[in-house]
């Protein structure tokens, strides 16, 4: 039970901070409210329109497609470090799996899956 005691005054510590920080804060700064502060603020553009509005299925397929290609391209890291140990059968193996990538990015380019419209 001994061994808990500084992680515990660790713990205790930084919630004293955060929480001591905090109060400080509100207690130092005034509070100015006006219209200006009070607005959305977006890049300096005034917001138009709902938030909630629906978005083409497209901007999500791109990024799922985005995200699929992304990790697969990850894939090939641990094999270009283990090249040499894997000899030929790696080397067979990254064939293969570039070639089902590329079978994949051809399916997707005839089905126009990538093109704005």
């Amino acid at each position: 039970m001994r061994e808990y005691i500084p992680v515990l005054l660790f713990l205790l510590v930084a919630f004293g901070f955060a929480a001591g920080t905090i109060a400080l804060s509100s207690i130092i700064v005034p509070l100015r409210r006006n219209a200006v502060k009070n607005s959305a603020y977006e890049c300096g553009v005034v917001p138009m329109g709902d938030a909630r509005q629906r978005v083409a299925i497209k901007f999500y397929l791109v990024a799922v497609l985005f995200i699929l290609f992304d990790i697969e391209a990850v894939f090939l890291y641990p094999w270009a470090v283990a090249f040499r140990q894997l000899g030929l059968y790696g080397l067979v193996e990254m064939a293969l799996f570039i070639v089902v990538l590329f079978i994949g990015y051809v399916y997707l380019l005839k089905k126009r899956a990538l093109e704005w419209e």
